[in-house]
């Protein structure tokens, strides 16, 4: 298993914490974006359409491991 960095251990305890979160489909360059890129790509959070130009991150049981 990949070694959490701060900004994905971050992530995952505010999505964890907060519930899913919801947020635009368009990548606009920000840690956020390339935060949850990584997390995703790691399996650590699955992000689905929710809507016209939004999607949703979870954090999935792999992620809830990783922490």
């Amino acid at each position: 298993m990949s070694e959490l960095l701060p900004q994905q251990h971050l992530l995952l305890e505010l999505i964890i914490k907060s519930g899913d979160v919801t947020i635009p489909k368009e990548d606009d360059g920000t840690m956020l974006f390339r935060t949850l890129k990584e997390c995703a790509d790691l399996r650590w959070v699955s992000v689905m359409p929710s809507g016209n130009d939004m999607q949703t991150a979870t954090v999935t049981n792999l992620g809830r491991k990783a922490i």
